[in-house]
């Protein structure tokens, strides 16, 4: 295990990945021959993600340690194996990259951070990950390669914020405690051993020689064991500080600090071959340090044959803080360009709400409207935005999924997982699937842990026959064959219930219509996110493209509806889409049951 980002161990790994090569990999029964470093994908819109917890996914040798769909707040034995055995079954659902939760080792002593985010050694994998206890590394290579070998990615979850509860506070009592208030002046403290218990005499970080200092005491690699590396004040926000327990990193990072945690993640790359990283609290980190480390991995990757590693950010908040982010701030200062994408929490906040017909489908359309002012300047295409955004409908970090369950009529709001995931996969941005999303899972609580369950424990686990697994297959499969859906501009379409006046739906439940296009190829999406009644309207088309007569034709129905439909030439319109004008339109119409979205695309 090594315990420097220089040191002999290190050095090997980097010098066999700049070293191109092959690997033989079994998948089911066969061998496989994959180049390593395995090559990046040409687009990442090409592809979508499936976001797993390790420890919550699979284990293939025991049940959980709880029930499996009780808020826990322990380990439940998820492994990395366990994600390994089920390859396949992401792979038939048409996943195109699997992020994983960080794997990277936290304080061992400690069961409270089975979600990886408390990292206490920046260079190994948790052997609680691994059913090979004794192999961890390995058992994490051999995933990555399999997954390759199956036409899939690995996007590795990341922290650059803070550590794991890897010392405590003394506080002016003279007691310990993992978390403090914040405080100015900070505070003196204690490393852990590994034990995780304070080390009296160690109010400075242990060194070298010192025969406590094992590999799961204070923290490692050496290079960022050092006080001057935390900014030891307690709990803070964007300002600094930790996150509850988890100790935060200086504030702004010191440069030794930057370079050994840049280091480290690109050793990760080295060593298991992973094609991108999600990087956690990216909002809480300086946006110089994210501009560096986002180049640098940039930079490394090119350099053995990563020519599109993919780095995204978590910044919980609005769009013009992301905008201080991620790649597309090429016109700022410099000539670095940051991360590439960042999660879409902007959509986030209205797109689930939308679908379920509690917020009106302007909402939606405003993201997207405020979105082209902020990047006006510097995107080069309309259609250049869908690769900056990795969309989601729900995560680890809500306390409800996306699925309602009515205890009276089970099945009753079904639908508006399959709207809400057509919808998903058709708006612009990289979509992700948080896991048991296509098993139909809908946990609800009052903390995250409610929706943080044993996948593998749930009855009838992994059933590929699943209603959500069939239409979340299907919905990929659409979106796979349109290149519109990944490439497209974007247009809200205006629609009409009359046929004669067009606008926007600006009531809930509504209707959500949009168009993608990409040169002469038109793709409708149409969402009636009303559950108690159908509709029958008439949707704008881009009249240039669509000559009248034209047919589009259902590519994917949330109800299994087939249907065809013509573009008509409407005369003596009045359309209001941000001003109202008159005049002849192309139009479809189309037919929608109660709750059904359907994708309908330009038959040639």
């Amino acid at each position: 295990m090594p315990d420097s980002v220089f040191g002999s161990e290190v050095e090997n790994a980097f010098a066999n990945a700049r070293t191109p090569a092959r690997r033989t990999v079994q998948v089911d029964g066969q061998a496989i021959e994959i180049a390593c470093p395995f090559p990046s994908p040409q687009d990442w819109r090409d592809r979508w993600i499936y976001f797993l917890l390790v420890d919550r996914f699979n284990n293939p040798d025991r049940p959980p340690n709880a029930p499996w769909n009780l808020p826990f707040g322990g380990f439940q034995g998820g492994t990395l194996e366990g994600v390994r055995q089920r390859l396949g079954y992401l792979q038939r659902l048409g996943t195109g990259a699997i992020w994983l939760s960080p794997v990277l080792q936290n304080c061992q002593a400690q069961d409270g951070t089975y979600h990886g985010y408390g990292i206490q050694h920046f260079l190994t994998v948790d052997p609680r990950f691994a059913s090979d206890k004794s192999d961890p590394d390995g058992e994490l290579r051999r995933l990555v390669d399999e997954t390759h070998a199956r036409g899939m990615y690995v996007i590795m979850d990341i922290v650059l914020h803070h550590a794991g509860d890897v010392f405590a506070y003394v506080l002016g009592s003279g007691s310990v405690a993992s978390s403090a208030p914040w405080r100015d002046g900070g505070y003196p403290i204690r490393w852990r051993g590994a034990d995780n218990l304070p080390v009296a005499d160690w109010s400075q970080a242990p060194q070298s020689g010192d025969p406590r200092l094992t590999p799961a005491a204070a923290v490692w690699p050496s290079e960022i064991r050092s006080n001057v590396d935390f900014l030891c004040k307690g709990m803070g926000g964007e300002a600094g500080g930790d996150f509850d327990s988890l100790k935060g990193f200086a504030r702004p990072a010191p440069p030794d600090l930057r370079s050994a945690l840049i280091r480290s993640y690109q050793y990760a790359i080295a060593k298991w071959d992973v094609d991108g990283f999600r990087i956690d609290t990216l909002k809480y980190i300086e946006p110089d340090f994210a501009l560096v480390f986002g180049n640098a991995t940039r930079e490394y990757a090119l350099e053995i044959g990563k020519e599109n590693f993919f780095t995204f950010g978590e910044v919980y908040d609005d769009e013009n803080k992301i905008a201080q982010f991620i790649g597309r701030r090429a016109s700022s200062d410099g000539d670095m360009i940051g991360v590439d994408a960042a999660l879409d929490f902007p959509l986030f906040y209205h797109l689930p709400w939308v679908a379920k017909g509690l917020a009106p489908p302007t909402d939606v359309a405003a993201v997207y409207a405020l979105r082209k002012i902020v990047g006006e300047g510097v995107i080069s295409s309309h259609g250049e935005a869908s690769g900056f955004f990795v969309t989601f409908l729900d995560n680890h970090d809500q306390q409800n999924r996306i699925r309602f369950v009515d205890p009276a009529n089970p099945g009753r709001y079904d639908g508006q997982v399959a709207a809400a995931l057509a919808c998903l996969f058709s708006l612009q941005g990289i979509p992700c699937v948080y896991y048991g999303t296509e098993q139909g899972l809908s946990g609800s609580g009052s903390a995250n842990e409610a929706v943080r369950e044993a996948l593998w424990a749930r009855p009838n686990a992994f059933d590929e026959t699943d209603t959500f697994y069939v239409l979340l297959r299907d919905i990929a499969k659409a979106r796979s064959q349109n290149l519109a859906l990944r490439y497209g501009r974007q247009y809200f379409r205006p629609v009409s219930g009359d046929g004669k006046t067009f606008g926007p739906s600006q009531f809930a439940p509504g209707v959500l219509a949009f168009s993608r296009i990409l040169n002469e190829s038109e793709t409708v999406i149409v969402a009636n996110t009303n559950l108690n009644s159908g509709l029958d309207l008439s949707v704008l088309v881009d009249a240039v493209l669509n000559p009248r007569g034209a047919s589009f034709v259902t590519v994917y129905s949330s109800t299994g509806t087939d249907q065809t439909c013509t573009v008509e030439e409407i005369a003596d319109t009045a359309v209001n889409n941000g001003g109202t004008s008159h005049g002849t339109v192309h139009a479809i119409r189309v037919s929608l049951a109660p709750g059904e979205a359907r994708i309908l695309a330009r038959r040639r």
